[in-house]
């Protein structure tokens, strides 16, 4: 099941004006329960880091943490890194027409970041599982980071994180046969030790790792993402479809999504990591 050919179709329809690119973001908010998350945990943060703090989004794409950080807080020097040219001009032209000039977009690659105690906060959300030399880019991230910096990662786990299993293996209910829903990741995702113990190994002094996406989650991420998006590869048709279908399950992801937020979970499709220097 391929995701890249679908967010580049919504990326050109939804930047059509900066109006558009804002709803788009506006919707990422609301239907990714990983912004949920996400979103709690820089909240929390910001909390006890007060003035003014250099930011680093390792692994940028649409931009669409950025703009909520960079608009939530005049005071955040935010820098985003990504691999795809093409999405850090977009962001720095969209970026520019808004005028949020506390942010900026640079074209890198994670595993050659080379930057010495410059960031108070690194991000990076649904990027590692896209990368082989995982405990490089963590050393690279500790590096990167001040002393007593933070760095937050969220990320697939390894309990079926975004239906992200091989084609031959079973899914989480227990059913063969399903092909994999998002292909372009070298791993299934991460287990809570295995992602504390790699942090630890680039050096980080504390970690703090639990599961999202539990029971409700999943539901919620089936309704909001999963089905519309098997719906958009089968025909972009769909695309007419799709504002009466959100309208009908709108209510329900909501809740579950604030359930899920919420709860402490055993287990889960997503594992949300932080570590400290």
């Amino acid at each position: 099941m391929k995701y890249d050919p679908i967010k580049r179709k919504l990326g050109v329809v939804f930047n059509k004006t900066p109006f558009l690119r804002k709803l788009f973001y506006r919707l990422l908010d609301v239907l990714l329960l990983r912004s949920w998350h996400v979103h709690k945990v820089l909240k929390e943060w910001e909390k006890s880091h007060p003035g003014k703090q250099q930011i680093l989004d390792a692994g940028s794409g649409f931009g669409q943490y950025v703009y909520y950080m960079a608009s939530r807080n005049s005071g955040w020097n935010i820098k985003g890194v990504d691999v795809k040219p093409e999405q850090v001009d977009d962001c720095n032209n969209f970026f520019h027409k808004v005028g949020l000039n506390n942010a900026r977009f640079e074209l890198g690659d994670l595993t050659k970041l080379n930057e010495t105690e410059k960031y108070d906060l690194v991000l990076s959300v649904d990027v590692m599982e896209h990368i082989e030399e995982d405990v490089l880019v963590f050393k690279n991230f500790y590096k990167a980071l001040k002393p007593g910096g933070t760095l937050l990662v969220s990320t697939p786990s390894d309990q079926g994180g975004s239906d992200s299993h091989h084609d031959h293996d079973h899914d989480h209910d227990g059913e063969g046969g399903d092909h994999s829903f998002i292909d372009e990741h070298v791993r299934d995702g991460y287990g809570v030790q295995e992602i504390a113990d790699k942090m630890k190994s680039a050096g980080f002094s504390k970690t703090e790792v639990h599961y999202q996406y539990g029971t409700p989650g999943k539901i919620a991420w089936k309704l909001s993402m999963k089905y519309p998006i098997v719906m958009l590869n089968a025909s972009y048709l769909f695309f007419i479809i799709l504002p009466f279908y959100y309208l009908l399950t709108m209510p329900f992801v909501l809740l579950l999504n604030a359930w899920d937020v919420s709860s402490t979970h055993k287990t889960g499709t997503g594992v949300i990591a932080k570590a400290w220097k």
